[in-house]
């Protein structure tokens, strides 16, 4: 080879170098610009839960009023609660769900 053609040679393999270069900085640019996108996603998610959860919990209290104010017979929490050697706080519960009728109520937990 003469001295033109080898500076031609090594011209050549100096540009697949950079462009190989080049690509590798574009990638590690690419990751770093998805990182960004995915933390932004994060945070969106996040905020949707902490929304829904707190609609949960708002739902929650709201049906919790809503047995609050059925009226049971404290009879028929007590029957529940011996004959079939439940808390008492779970035959009331129940007997709640179910507006206060001991029967439904007592189906209910026997299946």
């Amino acid at each position: 080879m003469e001295g033109g053609e080898e500076v031609a040679v090594d011209r050549m393999v100096d540009s697949k170098d950079m462009q190989q270069q080049s690509k590798a900085l574009d990638k590690l640019t690419d990751r770093v610009e998805d990182r960004q996108l995915n933390s932004t996603r994060v945070q969106e998610a996040m905020a949707a839960l902490a929304s829904s959860k707190e609609a949960d919990w708002n739902a929650m209290r709201m049906r919790e009023k809503e047995l609050a104010a059925v009226k049971i017979n404290p009879a028929d929490v007590d029957i529940i609660a011996n004959e079939l050697e439940l808390d008492k706080k779970v035959a009331e519960q129940t007997l709640r769900e179910h507006k206060g009728d001991a029967v439904a109520a007592i189906r209910y937990l026997l299946r």
